[in-house]
């Protein structure tokens, strides 16, 4: 039997390219996402009710322990962009799992936006830690 028979947080990477640039952040200590689903019901008087789920993007967050200014910037120029040209601009994400087996699974969120939901509290012997949360329009499957 194999001693570790579960994904643990380790096994996960992630990149985010934003308008094709790599933004570097080396210390991503969590990441998480969701699928989004619209709910359709119909309730109709003959029968038992009807439901579906309607594809509706992902959304979800990363947690980093700040070690530079690469989020803070990027939100920064994509703040000015907005407010200079009204430019809004979008990013992928990468997110990179070794399976038990040793082999690689890739999934693309495509189509990001990304806000800084948490820019961290600076305190006095403590680590500054944020977080970037990011709807997506689809994810793909890569590998």
């Amino acid at each position: 039997m194999m001693a570790n028979m579960f994904n643990v947080g380790r096994d996960c990477q992630v990149v985010l390219l934003w308008n094709g640039t790599r933004i570097n952040m080396p210390i991503v200590t969590g990441f998480q996402s969701q699928q989004q689903t619209h709910q359709v019901n119909s309730t109709p008087l003959n029968s038992p009710p009807i439901f579906t789920d309607i594809e509706n993007g992902w959304r979800g967050q990363f947690d980093v322990d700040r070690s530079s200014a690469d989020l803070d910037s990027l939100i920064a120029a994509k703040e000015a962009a907005f407010w200079n040209a009204g430019t809004i601009g979008q990013g992928t994400i990468y997110q990179y799992i070794t399976e038990k087996d040793g082999s690689t699974t890739t999934w693309e969120y495509a189509g990001c936006t990304v806000r800084l939901s948490d820019a961290g509290r600076w305190q006095s012997e403590n680590k500054t830690s944020q977080r970037l949360e990011f709807n997506a329009s689809t994810r793909t499957k890569i590998s």
